[in-house]
């Protein structure tokens, strides 16, 4: 019997992906254009397993779409004045306007997941967490905006081995941890945490929905169909532009070229 995660269908392959890749980010434009129109406030949450791909998905989501409409937010360690704040406050300063769209890398969800147990956060406060969580996105969904909770599943050995591909890799060695690291010794801690963490959270309005992740391809493009499935958008016919005729020359001529400061041709020395 295959383990968890394993795909007996074979890694997707590159040309296939990179073919609907593209045809799925240009419906989540079309998506952002009706965010902006309608004044929609869209919210998607990206939870899951240390080195499951949500940010290179997040990366994939946001790619060709307006920074100042679609933002992400990857919440740094609460400061002493924030550990003081009520716990959700300082993720509401961060939720969206009329016409914007929040890609949380990482939530409020910490709480149920490495807070819960790393022992972060208190017995009480946990409990507290499960009790509210539900309450504030009840909330959320009643004040009309759309919650979307995504969750990125991975095999422990694929977990392992993405570690290790990190570890020697100079440009993604910053994205490990200590504490990512001691997730391969509490493995099954973080599965009874998310177990739990689903009962207490997994509500009509607010649903969970899992992404099998051991291929980074077919997860990056379930997840972004499957988004762009639950929002009930449609194509904002784009304003008509046209390029304005170029004026004729009047006779400006620029300072000499030796009066400023050019970076050096880098390029060239690698043609030899």
């Amino acid at each position: 019997m295959a383990k968890h995660g394993d795909d007996e269908r074979g890694k997707l392959p590159r040309p296939v992906y990179e073919r609907e890749l593209y045809r799925l980010q240009t419906e989540l434009v079309k998506l952002q254009e009706w965010v902006r129109a309608e004044g929609a406030r869209l919210v998607v949450v990206f939870e899951g397993r240390d080195a499951a791909g949500k940010g290179s998905t997040i990366q994939r989501v946001t790619q060709y779409l307006n920074p100042r409409v679609a933002r992400i937010m990857a919440l740094p360690r609460p400061t002493e004045r924030e550990r003081t704040q009520w716990y959700f406050q300082r993720y509401v300063e961060h939720l969206p306007a009329a016409g914007e769209i929040v890609l949380f890398d990482r939530s409020w969800y910490n709480r149920a997941g490495v807070e819960r147990v790393m022992g972060f956060c208190t017995p009480a406060e946990y409990q507290r967490f499960l009790r509210q969580c539900p309450v504030f996105e009840r909330l959320l969904a009643e004040d009309g905006i759309l919650l979307r909770k995504y969750w990125f599943s991975v095999s422990d050995e694929v977990q392992e081995q993405r570690f290790r591909r990190r570890l020697k890799d100079p440009t993604r060695r910053w994205k490990l941890s200590a504490v990512d690291l001691e997730s391969l010794t509490r493995w099954e801690d973080y599965s009874r945490a998310k177990d739990e963490m689903f009962v207490h959270t997994d509500i009509a309005e607010a649903p969970w929905y899992v992404v099998e992740s051991d291929d980074k391809r077919r997860a990056r493009l379930n997840m972004i169909a499957h988004l762009l499935s639950t929002v009930p958008y449609h194509e904002i016919p784009p304003p008509v532009l046209e390029l304005p005729p170029r004026p004729p020359a009047t006779g400006y001529r620029r300072p000499p070229r030796d009066l400023q400061r050019y970076v050096p041709d880098h390029a060239a020395a690698l043609l030899g």
